[in-house]
């Protein structure tokens, strides 16, 4: 990959739906090179696929947090699964070191985040957690 190319995927970032056209402009490029570099990055994988993002994706809840997991035995999946039932779990995370998942919640009231953690707490084989709010996003991936 190169310049080129790593603009491509910073304008495709901002907008998936631009057209050749828009994205040739934005780069200085013609129509033909960009579709070109398109196919290319989308042959090599390097583009996995579009996706749509829904206005209640970007729409942020009051409340975030990030609850790390420790988990006791083999018992992993069947805590995703449970994990995944809840409503104010926005993405789980298998990691390494001392925690085996990282939990992202949101949440519209500190109680309410506070019900679910509890609820989380009470996981047959979760031996412990930690939970820190968001204060400020700088960065969003969508």
């Amino acid at each position: 990959m190169d310049e080129l190319d790593n603009k491509l995927l910073s304008a495709l970032r901002r907008d998936g739906r631009a057209s050749l056209s828009e994205l040739a402009s934005v780069l200085g490029a013609t129509r033909a090179t960009v579709r070109a570099r398109l196919e290319k990055l989308q042959k090599s994988g390097e583009i996995q696929g579009f996706t749509v993002v829904l206005r209640g994706d970007l729409e942020d809840m009051p409340i975030r947090g990030v609850t790390m997991i420790e988990i006791e035995g083999k018992g992993t999946n069947r805590i995703i699964g449970l994990l995944n039932g809840y409503s104010q779990v926005q993405a789980i995370h298998t990691t390494n070191g001392r925690w085996d998942l990282m939990v992202e919640l949101g949440a519209d009231s500190l109680t309410e985040l506070d019900n679910v953690l509890n609820k989380i707490r009470l996981i047959d084989g979760i031996r412990n957690s930690e939970t820190n709010l968001c204060l400020t996003t700088i960065r969003r991936a969508r």
